[in-house]
């Protein structure tokens, strides 16, 4: 059975239930509303600091491709869930940056604290050995029953052993469907799986 949800739930209503409502809402040409907080990812795991690379190290280093990412979240706004076929965005906050962007950056850090090395082809013109790429297919709020967040990224990992594939999603309950409450659940989601994406391309291919 479906939880109500309250009345005072933060969320912006669909543009569909915008258009159809009566009278004017907002001003046309009106600028938004500056969001009440910016949010971001932090990194929990280890810390470490990118060392000199020799040509082995080269071998088994990666780059990381920007994911790719839905529609509902090539946007600084949050998605929430609230049915099957229905995403409203949580009210008062927003990214500081692309969801997906943040991501693999709080991979990038994740891999580099589990000693793997990440090269960034932009500062020395060429691929590692090994590039990492994939989809952020889930990174919202699920309202329709005991809310909770979800972080999905579909994975794909290229090498000189040929490619692999694999699917790390995590989820977090919320106990309140705030932007400081979702700002944390999606914290500690986003850091589990960037986690798990590093135990596996840091694991030796069987």
């Amino acid at each position: 059975m479906h939880a109500t949800l309250p009345s005072d739930l933060p969320l912006a209503l669909p543009l569909a239930l915008l258009v159809a409502s009566c009278g004017p809402i907002v001003q046309v040409g009106a600028p938004a509303p500056p969001p009440a907080a910016l949010l971001t990812l932090s990194s929990t795991g280890p810390q470490a600091s990118p060392a000199g690379l020799s040509a082995v190290d080269h071998a088994s280093a990666v780059t990381l491709l920007a994911a790719t990412a839905p529609a509902s979240l090539q946007t600084l706004r949050i998605p929430v869930q609230v049915s099957m076929t229905e995403m409203q965005y949580l009210k008062a906050a927003q990214w500081a940056e692309p969801p997906a962007r943040l991501f693999m950056r709080l991979v990038g850090e994740t891999l580099v604290g589990a000693g793997v090395p990440v090269v960034d082809r932009r500062l020395t013109g060429k691929a590692a050995g090994r590039v990492l790429g994939g989809e952020l297919a889930a990174f919202h709020v699920d309202a329709r029953r005991a809310p909770l967040v979800r972080v999905r990224y579909d994975a794909t990992l290229a090498g000189p052993g040929g490619l692999r594939q694999r699917r790390f999603e995590r989820e977090v309950a919320v106990q309140a469907i705030a932007p400081a409450e979702v700002s944390r659940a999606l914290n500690a989601a986003a850091n589990a799986v960037a986690a798990d994406v590093a135990a596996w391309v840091a694991a030796p291919v069987p």
